[in-house]
């Protein structure tokens, strides 16, 4: 059998991962589902062996383990690995979702049960350029104490405290690094590079 999926009569079609040159003999493809029938050559190996893992356990008689550290069997922290895949289900393949929704019981993590999105560099210069802007308009300079901080509310509405001073003190150390669209949106506030 060439690429294409696998399906199994108690599951979803399994992508097989395995194109013309890596193609398994019909007869391979049996005697890997007689060992586990789960398996996948295009699924990476640790995610494949934590599955299995956390199966193992749940057949045993163990309750699916939530978080880092509950249970660590062979090496494998399940608990951590069962986390990951309730806040990436989404990136799962279609197999491997059904696999962990329907075989082992996990549900996607709920939204405010995920992480905040990382703030790109952008976003944090961003915001410190409104932080000194704020700064600016109220007294009308940017000679910013070293350890003065700066309170402004960001995109989510939510008061943050920047560290105004020291982010000043690092763009004058820094100006020759800056680009021009930067070097100006700060000379426009009365930046002074000195």
């Amino acid at each position: 059998m060439e690429g294409g999926s696998v399906k199994h009569a108690d599951g979803p079609p399994r992508e097989c991962g395995t194109g013309r040159a890596g193609a398994l003999p019909q007869e391979r493809h049996e005697q890997l589902d007689d060992i586990d029938p789960a398996w996948c050559p295009a699924w990476p190996i640790d995610w494949q062996r934590c599955f299995h893992l956390t199966r193992q356990h749940l057949q045993a008689g163990g309750a699916l383990p939530m978080t880092a550290g509950d249970i660590v069997h062979q090496g494998e922290d399940l608990g951590r690995w069962v986390r990951a895949q309730q806040l990436g289900l989404d990136k799962l393949t279609g197999a491997q979702q059904w696999l962990c929704e329907h075989i082992l019981g996990i549900e996607p993590a709920a939204e405010d049960e995920k992480p905040a999105p990382r703030r790109s560099q952008a976003d944090k210069w961003a915001l410190n350029l409104a932080a000194a802007t704020q700064y600016y308009q109220r007294e009308g300079h940017l000679r910013v104490p070293r350890k003065h901080i700066e309170r402004v509310v960001d995109e989510d509405q939510k008061e943050r405290e920047l560290r105004l001073g020291a982010w000043i003190g690092n763009q004058r150390s820094r100006a020759a690094a800056l680009s021009p669209e930067r070097i100006e949106q700060l000379a426009a506030i009365g930046m002074r590079w000195t």
